[in-house]
């Protein structure tokens, strides 16, 4: 599987402890911040917990 582009686009301030340490999961560190993820069923499910703070790019 490929990869895909994961850019942090709202604030964790508000989200629940669950979504926070999601965002850390993946790598993301502040609003603007992109990482590259492996396209899997586990990170899928990830970005689908914080699809609100998030943009995907495939």
């Amino acid at each position: 599987m490929g990869a895909l582009k994961v850019t942090q686009v709202k604030s964790r301030n508000g989200a629940n402890h669950a979504q926070r340490e999601t965002l850390r999961s993946l790598g993301l560190r502040r609003i603007g911040h992109t990482v590259e993820v492996k396209d899997n069923p586990q990170t899928r499910g990830m970005l689908h917990r914080v699809r609100h703070l998030v943009k995907v790019d495939g």
